[in-house]
């Protein structure tokens, strides 16, 4: 398959995304830096998130009392976070500049139909939404799709592979601890995966492993302290997961490196649906 005119699987370089997220802090020049970093470091692409904060939070939750920069309050926060039509007008604008491709999970239908507009070369879906069937049937129809799977059994993933169809489309062994440590990562489910589903399969980063040899896709997590100013008052939710550039991967040759045996686990599948929240996905 392709993605934006790279082509992804067996045989080919590792296809690396640097995941910004909302990582920029609600600070479109933070963001652009965070792709300039991407940009340096030889990344594939970067991705965004988008959501529609009422429709995928509660109004019980976003009135939830939360100290912030952007007020008291847990609505304060989603929504400082949110770029809207003018920022990422600006990111597809700087990203076609600096060639760089660039795609978003979108949370709800509202947030599919906002990024569609910008023509991205695939959509990701977070673990958290695999078995949302409406938002995965109204993200299929456009671009190529990846999939991500934390906390999910593996009847929710075939249904979800059912729901989205095979064509281009990329799975994610995703480890919804973060970061993960070695022995929570079980690789060889990545095999699994392989076999069952007849697909490319790659990783979210957000672990302390180096991935395997054979792996077509990886995520590493953008910081927002990839740049001189500093942003650590945010507190946003995925900040202790960030790495710094020189975590980076300089390029594919990086994602040659072989994992530490602790990390390979056994190729049966682990599902934490049962002892974590399907919300502890929020990061994706």
């Amino acid at each position: 398959m392709r993605i934006g005119g790279k082509l992804i699987g067996d045989g080919h370089p590792c296809f690396i995304i640097a995941e910004i997220g909302i990582n920029h802090n609600g600070d479109i020049d933070l963001a652009r830096r965070l792709i300039s970093v991407a940009v340096a470091t030889g990344c594939d692409a970067v991705k965004f998130q988008k959501r529609t904060v009422d429709v995928v939070y509660s109004a019980e939750e976003l009135a939830k009392p939360r100290e912030n920069p952007f007020g008291a309050t847990n609505g304060d926060l989603k929504r400082g976070l949110e770029f809207g039509q003018d920022e990422y007008r600006l990111i597809d604008h700087y990203c076609r500049e600096v060639k760089m491709m660039w795609f978003a999970s979108c949370w709800d239908e509202q947030a599919v139909d906002f990024i569609d507009q910008f023509d991205p070369p695939c959509y990701k879906i977070a673990s958290a939404s695999l078995t949302d069937d409406n938002l995965l049937r109204h993200t299929r129809p456009r671009q190529a799709d990846h999939l991500s799977t934390g906390m999910s059994t593996v009847e929710e993933i075939d249904h979800a592979v059912e729901v989205l169809g095979k064509k281009d489309l990329v799975l994610l062994h995703a480890c919804s601890v973060y970061p993960a440590h070695y022995p929570e990562l079980n690789l060889r489910a990545i095999t699994t995966l392989r076999e069952r589903y007849r697909l490319p399969v790659g990783i979210p980063g957000m672990k302390r492993a180096c991935p395997p040899r054979w792996l077509p896709w990886l995520w590493a997590p953008a910081a927002s302290n990839a740049t001189s100013r500093s942003t650590a008052p945010c507190g946003g939710p995925t900040r202790p997961l960030r790495s710094s550039p020189t975590a980076f991967p300089k390029s594919s040759a990086t994602c040659a490196l072989s994992s530490s045996p602790w990390a390979m686990g056994s190729s049966a599948w682990w599902s934490a649906s049962s002892r974590l929240s399907r919300s502890c996905g929020a990061s994706e």
